[in-house]
């Protein structure tokens, strides 16, 4: 189970956290809500980040956290659940942020392969990726753009762990959950 950072003052998003915990439960699906949103939203305004890019939307909860962070922000998240796609436009449409966050139906090869370059920070929150999915990500990233990868503790992590730490491709560093999510800067 993901740890629930959101202690922190208030969680304007909260009700979509607290529907997506529901949500898995009764849907029996691994739609886990990210456990430090403010984190998310905190390192969105630090960077700076113009254009984001999420994979792994659930019902929304952290692409709102990331649209918050930083006002300017346009978000594009992708998710291949129809219920879940369905789920995340209406809970940011809800939020207000649907002007900023684009939820693109469908897998992350499929999409990925439809964005253009140049994104200043990207989440990774769907399962663990593959050394696949860092190659790809790093190839959407800008130079210096920053990837937060979650859920590094599951069966491939240490993959992807290995791949994160080599240092003439990323500068890493466990920062959040516990060392579950690492932060890394594209070298």
């Amino acid at each position: 189970m993901k740890a629930d950072n959101r202690q922190l003052g208030s969680d304007p998003f909260g009700a979509i956290y607290d529907q997506t915990d529901r949500h898995r439960r009764q849907h029996g699906c691994w739609a886990y809500p990210f456990g430090d949103g403010r984190a998310l939203g905190t390192l969105a305004a630090a960077t700076g980040a113009a254009r984001i890019l999420e994979l792994g939307t659930a019902l929304g909860y952290t692409s709102c956290w990331l649209a918050y962070g930083n006002p300017m922000a346009r978000v594009d998240t992708i998710e291949r659940d129809p219920e879940h796609v369905r789920l995340a436009r209406q809970n940011i449409a809800d939020a207000g942020l649907s002007d900023r966050v684009t939820v693109h139906a469908g897998s992350f090869d499929e999409v990925l392969a439809t964005l253009e370059p140049g994104y200043d920070l990207a989440f990774f929150d769907g399962y663990a990726p593959t050394p696949g999915d860092l190659d790809a990500l790093r190839a959407l990233l800008r130079p210096r753009g920053v990837l937060i990868a979650a859920n590094l503790d599951l069966d491939r992590g240490r993959t992807v762990r290995a791949a994160l730490a080599d240092e003439a491709r990323w500068l890493t560093a466990p920062l959040l959950e516990g060392g579950r999510t690492t932060v890394s800067v594209a070298i």
